[in-house]
């Protein structure tokens, strides 16, 4: 077995140019997962890439380097629209775990139940993949394609994430249901965004996750919502119609039918809680 540790990005570049490699950055789904006699011919460790650890301000937006730690976003200052993202960073693992995760391998394991996929989904996130050839943006509902399947393409790295500016006014959260408070797979997962300019809700973002292959955004209930007033959104209905495009599955963590519920309770947390912080 050949463990590389490249210290810059062209260097990983060239070495993920050669063929087959497994890349990790924290490893905290790639180790666990190993099973004797199947390690991987060749291993590249990019955690020593100082380019992928930055979480950077632009002009157009933000930028969150792949090799971030989860850690490093529940405390980092961000404007209040990424509330969802950083409440959903301290769902993942123990601290031991959020010390070593990495926002990019969340991603790119691309589980149904991965906790940062709804955030960036209703952040409008883009992912940023490198070749040696050629930079290629994608959205993050095209990213990811299925069970464990994304769009990365052989000799390709997943650089970083981009997310666009919105409001301040924009208040975000994130509401996950398990079968404990910590240390738990997702049964349902919600993050919402909403603004609202004089007491009425001028944009809704909602997604969900753990509850079809991929994350997905509701947009009919988005639509439903924009035009109601504060004042009455207690009074708010999220409803069967509102869940159409989930496709939940029975397994162990729980039911089809009572994914479909958690996830109509969770919504609307969830979108009370963006607007007024509880």
């Amino acid at each position: 077995m050949g463990y590389f540790t490249p210290e810059s990005l062209e260097d990983a570049l060239a070495l993920v140019a050669e063929g087959d490699a497994k890349i990790i950055c924290g490893g905290t789904d790639f180790f666990p997962s190993l099973k004797q006699g199947q390690t991987p011919e060749r291993i590249i460790d990019v955690s020593r890439i100082r380019e992928l650890r930055d979480v950077r301000e632009s002009r157009h937006g933000w930028r969150i380097g792949a090799g971030v730690k989860w850690a490093t976003l529940s405390y980092r200052p961000l404007p209040r629209y990424f509330d969802c993202l950083k409440q959903a960073s301290l769902t993942i693992g123990a601290v031991q775990i959020q010390n070593a995760a990495t926002i990019g391998g969340n991603i790119c394991n691309a589980s149904p139940a991965a906790d940062g996929v709804p955030p960036l989904l209703a952040l409008d996130a883009r992912i940023e993949v490198r070749s040696l050839d050629q930079t290629r943006m994608i959205p993050i509902g095209e990213f990811i394609s299925g069970v464990r399947q994304t769009q990365i393409r052989p000799g390709e790295l997943m650089t970083g994430i981009l997310v666009p500016k919105m409001s301040e006014i924009s208040g975000s959260s994130f509401v996950k249901l398990g079968s404990r408070k910590y240390l738990v797979i997702s049964i349902a997962m919600v993050a919402a965004i909403i603004r609202s300019i004089k007491d009425k809700i001028v944009e809704a973002r909602v997604a969900v996750g753990a509850c079809s292959e991929t994350a997905i955004r509701l947009r009919q209930l988005e639509s439903d919502l924009c035009g109601i007033d504060l004042a009455e959104l207690h009074h708010f209905s999220v409803d069967d119609k509102h869940m159409r495009p989930l496709q939940p599955i029975d397994d162990i963590r729980g039911s089809a039918k009572y994914r479909i519920e958690a996830a109509k309770e969770m919504a609307r947390r969830a979108i009370l809680r963006a607007v007024h912080g509880v």
